[in-house]
């Protein structure tokens, strides 16, 4: 047996105390920023809901990708996603509660891609799509072609329509970018992909949790969700504003023919001849449990009150960065996101960053997301140190 010291990479050949375990644990995450601390400020993803960690803890031993072993899961998983559907104006959904908004938007692709059955798929998206789209073009075999931007940063639709070829498979709109909360004319890019034929993703993996509460205390943001008839597909992650434990995410189809389209027999499993549409195959159901208890215990109402918060939050701070000189907002926030510039923005970013603050400006910008754990008193503080930084430039 190979011997190791306490904190080797080597694997051990005793066992330790759970205790000391603990304990060794503790100093070698010592170095994280947490949520609780209030100096993450550019996270889409928060302190999960004391509930939802009591869900995870308690079916923590639940595997959606065996549902034979655990039907009563799979049969909540199938009301979280209805009712996520419900969400986003659509009585009966199609889909799963997967790893996050890049699972959900590679299974978007590869629907459209196993439907349009062309032999050179390319699909339109915005130049402020997500990575993950990269992913599912290298993945999936798929060309990606890029639409530029509107001086507000949203999709120019003339560009993407200029962009459709007999090989397009579809089309990508974004409600909620995630440098800059923009949410793309969807409406005109549904009746774009109605007009030609083409399906329509959206991913609102932040905007989902985020618009409809939205819109319904008043603010002017454009349709984004399934009563839009050429939107085929959504990706929503209850892991960022709906506060379920890190993973879940969520992709939801209008048709179950999508589903289909992307599903696999896996015929070893306990409930017999099972198809899986899910790139995992293991995967947490106690997450979905999750997903389903938070929107049970929270409700609209609920979630509109964490919003009305957020949304708030977020137009003061944005007044408060402009009174700041050398300070420019790139645009005034559409959601709950504020992203700013300011002269020699690496060294102000090198400068926060040494005061414990969990920001990136690697896109030009900084960007300042007001998830529920962030307070006043975490951005009054935020402003104090950008302040002096910049008295000292």
């Amino acid at each position: 047996m190979r011997e190791t010291t306490a904190g080797g990479g080597v694997f051990p050949a005793r066992g330790s105390d759970e205790e000391d375990v603990l304990k060794e644990l503790e100093e070698k995450t010592g170095g994280d920023l947490t949520f609780d601390s209030g100096k993450i400020l550019g996270s889409m993803c928060t302190h999960p809901h004391p509930l939802a960690v009591k869900v995870v803890q308690r079916y923590i031993d639940r595997n959606l990708g065996d549902p034979g072993l655990h039907v009563g899961s799979q049969g909540v998983e199938r009301e979280a996603v209805d009712m996520l559907a419900s969400l986003l104006g659509l009585e009966k959904g199609y889909g799963h509660i997967v790893s996050g908004g890049t699972e959900a938007n590679i299974l978007a692709v590869r629907a459209f891609r196993n439907l349009a059955d062309v032999e050179k798929p390319e699909l339109i998206l915005p130049e402020s799509a997500h990575f993950s789209f990269i992913k599912a073009g290298e993945m999936l075999g798929v060309k990606l072609a890029w639409a530029r931007l509107r001086d507000d940063y949203s999709v120019d639709v003339k560009d993407v329509e200029s962009k459709i070829t007999d090989n397009t498979i579809g089309i990508v709109g974004i409600a909620g970018t995630t440098g800059l909360g923009v949410v793309d004319d969807i409406p005109a890019l549904s009746d774009l992909a109605m007009d030609y034929g083409l399906p329509l993703h959206v991913d609102a993996a932040f905007g989902g949790f985020v618009i409809p509460f939205a819109k319904a205390l008043g603010y002017d943001i454009p349709d984004f969700d399934f009563r839009l008839k050429g939107v085929k597909s959504i990706t929503i992650d209850p892991h960022k504003m709906g506060m379920v434990p890190i993973p879940a995410g969520g992709i939801i189809f209008r048709e179950r023919k999508y589903l289909e389209a992307i599903s696999v027999l896996a015929p070893y499993l306990a409930g017999g001849k099972i198809w899986q549409a899910t790139i995992t195959g293991t995967r947490p159901g106690a997450n979905a449990l999750a997903v389903w208890a938070m929107i049970k215990h929270l409700g609209f109402e609920g979630y509109m009150e964490i919003v009305r918060n957020a949304m708030e939050l977020s137009r003061w701070f944005a007044g408060e960065l402009k009174k700041i000189p050398g300070v420019y907002l790139v645009r005034e926030p559409v959601l709950n996101i504020v992203s700013f510039g300011a002269k020699e923005l690496e060294k102000v970013e090198e400068e926060l960053k040494k005061r414990g603050w969990g920001i990136s400006a690697h896109r030009g910008y900084i960007r300042i997301v007001m998830m529920p754990h962030v307070r006043r008193e975490h951005l009054e503080e935020f402003l104090g140190d950008l302040r002096g930084i910049l008295k000292g430039l």
